[in-house]
């Protein structure tokens, strides 16, 4: 996978060379956030875009939280934050915005998802695979609780020696959210993992 252009981005945790990669939207690329800081082992985490948590702050959902812890230990110990532009568990934010009208009437996350016509979640992650070995990063350090994107990384013979489930705050926004995560996908079950 061919980088669009990288570049240096100074934030509020530290600089990070930020690379673009092609997502098949060309005003929408996946982005690769690499930390400066020294590592033997990449921390890695994988985020699927939230625009209604990353960027305004939801409470529906624990995305921004995720993606705020992430940037902060990445910094501090050296990897990347991959960041695939698969809203809504892909189908899009309007679609999304449907699923949260769903939602206020009693569906969980992935029923209204399905009663719109759509898989409960559609999200790939070949493309930060691709990413991941563009870098040459085939050993890593995951962050995540989420067991499919686990498997997944290991499937396409990423190793993956550790697993660091992200811990962040619920609020009664999302506990249904968080609740349905954890009963129909297993998100938070992960235990950490080391070897």
């Amino acid at each position: 996978m061919e980088p669009l252009v990288t570049t240096t981005l100074p934030t509020r945790h530290g600089a990070f060379e930020l690379t673009a990669y092609d997502s098949g939207k060309p005003e929408q690329p996946h982005l690769f956030l690499k930390s400066g800081a020294p590592c033997e082992v990449p921390l890695v985490r994988i985020h699927s875009e939230c625009w209604t948590g990353d960027v305004v702050g939801s409470l529906k959902c624990d995305c921004g939280p995720q993606l705020e812890s992430s940037l902060e230990q990445i910094a501090a110990h050296g990897g990347a934050v991959i960041y695939l532009r698969q809203e809504g568990r892909g189908i899009g934010l309007v679609e999304k915005m449907k699923a949260y009208n769903l939602q206020a009437q009693g569906m969980d996350t992935y029923e209204a998802n399905e009663a719109l016509g759509h898989q409960s979640d559609y999200r790939r992650f070949d493309e930060a695979v691709a990413m991941l070995r563009a870098h040459g990063w085939t050993t890593i350090k995951l962050m995540t609780n989420n067991p499919e994107k686990l498997d997944a990384l290991q499937e396409s013979g990423i190793d993956v020696v550790e697993v660091h489930p992200i811990m962040v705050d619920s609020v009664p926004e999302n506990q249904a959210y968080m609740e349905a995560k954890r009963n129909k996908a297993g998100h938070g079950l992960l235990t950490p993992k080391k070897r």
